[in-house]
């Protein structure tokens, strides 16, 4: 097993078992075999399977698939919480405030994120029947949730994470844009603004749209289209949120409307859900498919087989402390099969990841994945039957396949399973050729490109001087050691424009029934227009949601070269968000 020392030293803090003193007490080994065992035992549900432990331990201990961070965590253990993220509604009163408060709580305790829309809330100043008093607003509430998960730590190893939503036409967006203008306020939530084709719409046509109070379904005011995109933009121009959710195209891929509409995804974006639905999330190394110059397809064919069957078992072993959450799950039977080292992929290939070429291996490998996914749930399905809520489906449709799973595919970001894999994190760009990784609980980890060491020493360029030069920048560009073709192929994340970054996240969406998370990267003196432009580029090119990050505009960043860390370690003492 070719576990690095930065894997190690994750796998240590957050992911090995402990005793009750803190010491570790099982190897990487014995983890990936108590995870192996554990899922593949629910093939004794059915008794159609046999062998699935080697594979999955198989698959799993080669670093070519790896299952979200709960998974690893308490599968096998007495927490039998597995799934990443969840769902959970947000009602008007105080009861259902205060419920789903106590229902996110016990969520991450045992390691959980969770994906909130506040949008049903009655605006601030509203009236409150019941007492006579008056709304204080969604974004008072959501400081309320925020302090709750900074009081709990996700199993002793986590921190609790939560995306915030709100319409874009309720009364209270503004108050819910500038939340996060005040340093200290809401360190735990990810923001991100729900926004409807006809507001979309009225940006493009200069027009205003409607406001409207969600407790009478009545017009409160018009507000001008345009200043709130561009407030948007300004915001997260400034500091990386809100972000954007395109809420009418992640419904027109509900696969389940009779369940509801979707209104809040998981704290990354990536996973649209219901009310109290939760989702198992898996990446496969993209960089392990790789032989001989090219994608090894069969390799890689082999790998979604055993990955969709893994996140399928996963759904019958966990155990949520809420009905209505084990009764969405199963009944869904949601997955989200994603990739990780991408970027690694495309170097290995001789691509430059700002190309149309890289856009061109996005959506081919992409379309490979997403058959091979629908074929694999359906051969399940023809053995285990199809998931409960298939009546009220997409799928209860002649000549639609009859799957395992309402969904299969999504994209996740990766950030500490790509760091056990040794590959770089979901579909995003390398950040730097070097550089330092911050983790959750703030211990700095560096992290050197190995593809272009390995090259350097190859072509005959390396040398310690150089390799400290690229340490203290982070990028190649411009070095005249360093070879032209080189340059090109090892491009990060903040040598690119963001049209790039958009369209390879756009090319992942088109194969991903629930969405894509990424982060689109500007170079600090990148415009507040450069930013609105992007979110329109990602509105049009179909992706379903956008964040972006200007390069320090936060004091913490999760990653920073070499340089920077020197300047700021001593006072570092938070992290960003997920993004």
């Amino acid at each position: 097993m070719e576990l690095s020392d930065n894997a190690l030293k994750v796998l240590r803090r957050r992911y090995l078992l402990k005793d009750e003193h803190g010491q570790v007490t099982e190897t990487p080994e014995q983890m990936f075999h108590r995870v192996a065992g554990y899922v593949a035992s629910a093939d004794e549900l059915y008794r159609d399977t046999t062998g699935s432990a080697q594979e999955f331990y198989s698959v799993m201990s080669n670093l070519e698939f790896l299952p979200n961070s709960p998974t690893l965590m308490n599968a096998g253990t007495r927490i039998k919480q597995l799934a990443a993220c969840f769902v959970l509604p947000v009602g008007d009163s105080l009861d259902e405030i205060f419920g789903t408060l106590k229902s996110a709580a016990i969520i991450h305790q045992s390691g959980g994120g969770t994906g909130f829309s506040f949008s049903r809330l009655r605006p601030q100043g509203d009236i409150v029947g019941s007492t006579g008093g008056i709304a204080s607003g969604p974004v008072s509430f959501m400081k309320v949730f925020d302090a709750a998960t900074q009081a709990i730590k996700q199993g002793g190893r986590r921190r609790g994470a939560n995306m915030g939503i709100l319409r874009v036409d309720h009364p209270d967006i503004v108050d819910f844009i500038t939340a996060k203008h005040e340093p200290g306020v809401l360190t735990n939530f990810n923001l991100s603004v729900g926004v409807s084709d006809t507001f979309m719409n009225a940006v493009e046509a200069g027009e205003s749209y409607e406001l409207l109070n969600p407790r009478t379904g009545e017009i409160t005011r018009q507000k001008d289209a345009i200043e709130i995109f561009n407030l948007i933009a300004a915001s997260a121009w400034e500091s990386g949120e809100p972000g954007m959710l395109f809420l009418d195209r992640i419904n027109r891929d509900n696969p389940t409307p009779g369940q509801g509409m979707i209104e809040a995804t998981n704290p990354c974006g990536e996973q649209p859900l219901l009310a109290y639905e939760a989702c198992n999330l898996g990446s496969i190394n993209l960089d392990k498919m790789v032989y001989g110059g090219s994608i090894d397809y069969d390799k890689l064919g082999r790998t979604v087989d055993i990955a969709v069957r893994f996140l399928d078992n996963v759904i019958d072993l966990e155990q949520f402390q809420l009905e209505q959450i084990d009764l969405m799950v199963r009944g869904n039977r949601k997955i989200g099969l994603g990739v990780m080292g991408f970027a690694d992929m495309l170097i290995r290939l001789g691509i430059a990841y700002n190309s149309t070429e890289a856009v061109q291996a996005a959506e081919e490998v992409m379309t490979f994945i997403c058959s091979r996914a629908v074929q694999a749930s359906v051969e399940i399905a023809q053995r285990r039957g199809v998931f409960g809520n298939f009546k009220s489906s997409i799928y209860d449709i002649s000549g639609r396949p009859e799957v395992r799973n309402a969904t299969r595919i999504t994209i996740a970001p990766t950030g500490t399973i790509s760091m056990i894999a040794g590959c770089s994190s979901g579909i995003e760009p390398i950040y730097a050729v070097s550089y330092v990784k911050t983790v959750m609980e703030g211990e700095k980890f560096v992290v050197t490109n190995p593809y272009f060491e390995q090259m350097a020493r190859q072509e005959g360029f390396y040398s310690p001087e150089l390799m400290e030069r690229i340490a203290s920048k982070g990028s190649v560009q411009g070095m005249p050691d360093v070879p032209v073709a080189v340059q090109r192929l090892f491009v990060t994340s903040h040598d690119m424009g963001y049209e790039w970054h958009i369209r390879v996240q756009a090319a992942f969406q088109k194969y991903a029934d629930n969405a894509v998370s990424k982060t689109i990267n500007f170079r600090h003196d990148s415009t507040k227009a450069d930013v609105a432009r992007a979110f329109r580029l990602a509105y049009t090119l179909g992706c379903k949601g956008i964040t972006v990050y200007r390069d320090r505009s936060r004091s913490e960043q999760v990653l920073t070269t070499v340089e920077d860390l020197m300047q700021d370690c001593e006072y570092c003492g938070a992290v960003l968000n997920p993004t």
